[in-house]
């Protein structure tokens, strides 16, 4: 989404500076070019030479210090930036944007600024709620500039309150969710797609359960990879030890039960539906209401079938596609081809769990795309949100 963006880093004096440093690694890894202007009071807390190293450019810094003959520097940084970002935003730097006030080389870049400005504040509580730093706020919104919203957390101050600076990641998943959404015609533009992920947890009693070595790392990167292409994302998650992504609807469940009731609130108003999650086979006959003491040496569960979503998918489906996976450790493309007919999918993505770089828990995976329509694609081992491109495109080529 960045990749060959200009960007001006402007930052300002305050204590989260330390963040920046990590902000321009991320954003530079993302292929961005970053230029960073710092004002005095910047200068305090982290060294210029810092943002050099790590950018790999020059920083601006005085107003009256030219070093190109044939630029005016403040004007050359603003017309060579794709977009701008602010951080940390500062009350002061906020109210010189709303206001017009061009004082220093960051006031008066921003100032000739033209591109998209991104703006991070953070400060004390006390002074973020000032109403003269409200109105400003508003005010630079209003100027169509985008503010990337504080958060609460620990203070410098030392106690707790709104007013932190986003981590750096966030901050680039908000500044990406925003190009994103200012894009049209991406291939799944106007399509609703729901995702599940995750284990599926069946109780025994109230400390014990049945579950599966499911991370939900695939669901949340097919679910990344919807969002990224467009679409309207729903996912329907079984874990909550992963982060939810942003500009994803999520909704969390626990048990089968909780799983097929979700998705079938979503089914007929879906275009796609991928189910990813690794959802029990089997549950306790019996939740036992109180803990099961360790009395006998043997204990005897008795277990029943859940519902199979993926086949009461496959036969309630009138438009939707329907993607299913299967994990398997022995006969991946006999047990595939099975569940794709017996399920009615229009696609079964298989992998063996018990190769080293694939399966549960890995950050990379390795499948074969089985179809009614076409032979079987095979994808090499990659990344889980590459293996999740892959697999859309395959579904975007079949839909078309």
């Amino acid at each position: 989404m960045l990749k060959g963006k200009k960007i001006a880093l402007y930052v300002t004096g305050g204590i989260a500076i330390y963040k920046v440093c990590d902000l321009v690694r991320k954003l530079i890894k993302s292929g961005a070019e970053v230029k960073v202007a710092m004002t005095a009071s910047a200068t305090k807390f982290v060294t210029p030479l810092t943002f050099q190293v790590l950018s790999k450019n020059d920083v601006y810094l005085d107003t009256f210090d030219e070093k190109v003959s044939q630029e005016v520097a403040h004007i050359h940084l603003a017309d060579w930036s794709d977009m701008a970002v602010i951080a940390p935003a500062t009350a002061n730097s906020i109210a010189k944007l709303a206001n017009g006030i061009a004082d220093d080389f960051v006031s008066t870049a921003l100032l000739a600024t033209t591109a998209p400005v991104y703006v991070v504040p953070a400060m004390n509580q006390h002074m973020l709620e000032n109403p003269a730093t409200v109105r400003n706020l508003k005010t630079i919104t209003a100027d169509g500039r985008y503010i990337i919203e504080p958060a609460t957390g620990f203070l410098a101050e030392g106690y707790e309150g709104r007013g932190r600076m986003p981590e750096p990641a966030d901050i680039l998943n908000e500044i990406e969710l925003s190009l994103l959404k200012q894009q049209k015609n991406l291939p799944l533009s106007g399509k609703k797609i729901v995702v599940t992920a995750g284990g599926t947890k069946e109780r025994i009693d109230p400390v014990r359960f049945i579950t599966n070595d499911s991370s939900g790392k695939m669901g949340y990167s097919l679910a990344i990879a919807a969002r990224d292409l467009g679409a309207e994302v729903h996912l329907i998650s079984a874990t909550t030890l992963i982060e939810a992504p942003k500009g994803v609807r999520v909704v969390n469940v626990q048990t089968a039960a909780d799983m097929e009731k979700a998705v079938l609130a979503e089914f007929d108003a879906a275009d796609i539906v991928i189910m990813a999650a690794a959802v029990s086979d089997y549950k306790p006959a019996i939740e036992i209401k109180e803990k099961i003491k360790k009395d006998e040496d043997k204990l005897i569960l008795n277990l029943t079938k859940t519902t199979d979503i993926l086949a009461e998918l496959g036969q309630k489906k009138t438009h939707q596609f329907l993607i299913g996976f299967a994990a398997e450790t022995n006969n991946v493309e006999e047990y595939a081809l099975g569940k794709l007919k017996k399920k009615k999918a229009n696609l079964i993505v298989a992998n063996d769990v018990s190769k080293p770089d694939a399966g549960f828990n890995k950050e990379t995976n390795a499948v074969t795309i089985y179809s009614e329509v076409s032979e079987p694609i095979e994808i090499s081992v990659r990344s889980k949100l590459e293996i999740a491109k892959e697999i859309l495109n395959v579904a975007l080529s079949q839909i078309s």
